[in-house]
């Protein structure tokens, strides 16, 4: 066996990193909740650190084991922050869902994940209840990302009671290879993947992203995309904790407050989705502001003269941890591409047969790096999973397909066929599929992504009726839809028909209803 190498966080975990920045800058800002009702909040690094230890003491107290899991399905709030990086602090995993998802998907989270506890909100409190019965306990905050609202009488616990004295901690090593925390992504199967990273990629994450970004400890870095996520949780406060910058969080993204937010905090950093763009151009310009950069997918577009900032582009994935692929804080970046590789980082464009493409030329992404430090541990639960997304060689396969530039830049071509990017969110066909065949009427379906201006793509779905089941089979569709998947996931468009496009061995020609889409 090959021995394990050295890594740069070696005694290390996310304890190491919280503890050492309240030492050095316990009375820094670190944290400041800005919410759109009710009463915003700041806590110091000393303070953070002091309300991470008591909650990781109290899930101690509630017989939560190091390794074990715990659902966080919350919309972004301060009790998402401390919860999430609670759990890795008491040895615990943190499974961090989407709060759009649906009974079923936080039943199948639940389950999967084997999690011993979980944590909401009261808007998905009678949710999560019904989708998690048998678990040993769960707990609910007070207020609905700042909103005021009314607890469930049964069956949670208060989130403040969660609470325990710090000096209880058991200790135990620091160990950069254990579990640090879970996020179910849609991949090409019909079920999401449990991605598993240890606390060396938490680390690493945190660390290559303030690199990438060039943040200081005197950035502001202002934080609306959804906490679950690997952008708000690596591009965003890791980077600002490892950095030692301030992070103002907002419930989600506002093009109305944006602005007020990030003038008040005089926000230097923030991280974009094209979405957020095209909504903050219809909105007056302030003549002023204090943003250094923005982080998007793309490098320097035209949209950067508008605002007077710079974008810097950049490519990942939630098992990339960080950016694969980034621009320049310093140097000038080709406008519209995804930036060069990334330290530490081995990245290849290769053709149908294996080869590297020439400049100019299109191929699939992979990328090398480190198991457990720079690519995420593996699929939790789906050792076939997780071996069918490397090559014998080592290389992740990504899925997309991007042009080597002959100015040295790569350029993102497209992904996956079955792959969607709905509003920032990766949408599996398939799972779609899966929901929509197992509706009583439907023969066959095939699910293929529609451009939409503001939504980047959406879901349509072609359905061949059964004989005699036409008669209000959209609407049952739409039903199982809503029932079973985020509302992100369900289609935009149901279309009876008769007969689907066939390529070789009868599969569906997917490329032909795209291309019927794309025409209208």
């Amino acid at each position: 066996m090959t021995p394990r190498p050295i890594t740069p966080f070696d005694g290390m975990d996310i304890r190491t990193l919280i503890d050492d920045q309240a030492r050095v800058r316990g009375e820094a800002p670190w944290l400041t909740w800005e919410p759109f009702e009710g009463e915003g909040r700041s806590w110091t690094y000393g303070e953070f650190r002091h309300a991470v230890r008591r909650f990781a003491a109290g899930l101690q107290a509630r017989g939560v084991q190091p390794g074990q899991r715990v659902i966080v399905h919350l919309d972004n709030c301060p009790e998402s922050v401390i919860a999430w990086l609670g759990c890795a602090y008491a040895g615990a995993v943190a499974v961090t869902t989407n709060a759009k998802s649906s009974g079923e998907e936080i039943a199948y989270f639940a389950q999967h994940s084997g999690a011993v506890g979980a944590i909401t909100q009261p808007r998905y409190a009678s949710l999560v209840a019904a989708a998690t019965r048998g678990l040993p306990w769960r707990a609910v905050t007070e207020a609905d990302g700042g909103a005021s609202a009314e607890a469930p009488s049964e069956g949670y616990a208060p989130f403040a009671a969660i609470d325990g004295d710090p000096e209880t901690l058991i200790e135990r090593p620091h160990d950069p290879w254990a579990d640090f925390a879970i996020q179910y992504t849609s991949g090409t199967t019909a079920r999401p993947k449990a991605v598993l990273w240890t606390h060396a990629n938490a680390l690493w994450g945190a660390r290559m992203c303030a690199q990438n970004e060039d943040l200081r400890p005197d950035d502001v870095h202002l934080t609306h995309l959804p906490l679950f996520h690997t952008n708000a949780q690596a591009y965003s406060v890791l980077a600002a904790l490892w950095a030692g910058a301030h992070v103002v969080l907002m419930p989600r993204f506002s093009a109305s407050r944006f602005w007020p937010v990030s003038l008040k905090h005089h926000a230097t950093w923030t991280s974009m989705v094209p979405f957020c763009v095209k909504a903050l151009v219809a909105q007056p310009l302030p003549a002023a502001h204090s943003y250094r950069f923005w982080g998007n997918a793309i490098c320097e577009p035209a949209w950067d003269k508008h605002f007077g900032v710079k974008t810097i582009g950049w490519w990942g994935m939630t098992e990339t941890i960080a950016h694969g692929t980034v621009g320049s804080a310093r140097q000038p970046d080709a406008p519209m591409s995804m930036g060069r590789p990334s330290p530490g980082y081995e990245i290849h464009v290769l053709s149908e047969d294996g080869q590297p493409v020439a400049p100019g030329e299109t191929g699939d992404l992979l990328v090398g790096g480190q198991r457990g430090v720079s690519l995420f541990k593996e699929y939790a639960g789906d050792p076939a999973a997780t071996a069918a997304a490397f090559r014998e060689d080592g290389l992740f396969i990504t899925g997309d397909r991007v042009r080597r530039g002959l100015d040295g830049f790569l350029y993102f071509a497209d992904r996956s066929k079955d792959m969607l990017k709905v509003g920032g969110e990766n949408v599996a066909a398939s799972e779609l599929e899966r929901v929509i065949a197992a509706v009583p009427g439907v023969a066959e379906v095939a699910v293929v992504a529609k451009k939409h201006p503001m939504l980047d793509e959406v879901p349509v779905a072609f359905v061949i009726p059964a004989a005699g089941q036409a008669e209000g089979l959209v609407q049952r569709i739409q039903a199982a839809c809503a029932q079973s998947l985020a509302t992100f996931k369900q289609p935009h468009d149901v279309r009876l028909t008769g007969s689907l496009p066939r390529s070789t061995l009868e599969k569906v020609a997917k490329a032909e209803l795209r291309a019927l889409l794309a025409q209208e």
